[in-house]
């Protein structure tokens, strides 16, 4: 038999066997509400582009505004990927105090350059503020057309590698 047990401490819910076991716990999907909740309990994130071809991923901060999210960039890879018109990825990542569950939020999306006193007074009340010196002229809002989150428990390093074996008789000595 299987039963559910909840953790206070790190606010999981675990399924457990009736001889105490515990199974492996499973990668949550996030509902739309989550995914907006752990994005605005971050301000970094990576941005995927595609530039030339090629992808590109930069680090940006960003801050989520009406369902979409705003960030600051000046002229370059960004802003040039951002004037092609095509389609974006955005990834936050975290875990909560313990380290102990961590999430991982993606939206994808078309990008645009706003601009226009209401927009950068808006992403200004939003709280963004670019982190790296340099011009960061162009606000660019991102509009989601998918957004999905997973959230899950991390394992303990044992569990991430098998164990080695142990050397056979007469290997990994210097005789």
């Amino acid at each position: 038999m299987i039963f559910r047990t909840y953790s206070p401490i790190d606010q999981t819910c675990r399924l457990s066997a009736m001889d105490g076991s515990e199974t492996a716990p499973e990668t949550e999907a996030l509902s739309v509400h989550d995914c907006w909740k752990y994005l605005r309990s971050t301000s970094t994130c990576r941005l995927a582009v595609i530039s030339g071809g090629n992808p590109e991923i930069f680090p940006v901060n960003y801050v989520p505004n009406y369902g979409t999210v705003i960030f600051r960039t000046g002229p370059g890879t960004k802003l040039d990927a951002v004037l092609s018109g095509g389609l974006v990825a955005l990834e936050a990542d975290g875990f909560n105090t313990y380290g102990t569950i961590a999430w991982s939020v993606v939206i994808k999306g078309f990008p645009e350059v706003v601009s226009g006193p209401d927009n950068i007074q808006e992403a200004v009340e939003a709280g963004l503020s670019p982190w790296e010196p340099g011009s960061k002229d162009h606000l660019v809002r991102i509009t989601p057309t998918d957004l999905s989150g997973r959230r899950f428990v991390i394992g303990p390093p044992s569990q991430w590698w098998p164990p080695l074996d142990p050397p056979s008789p007469g290997q990994g000595t210097d005789g």
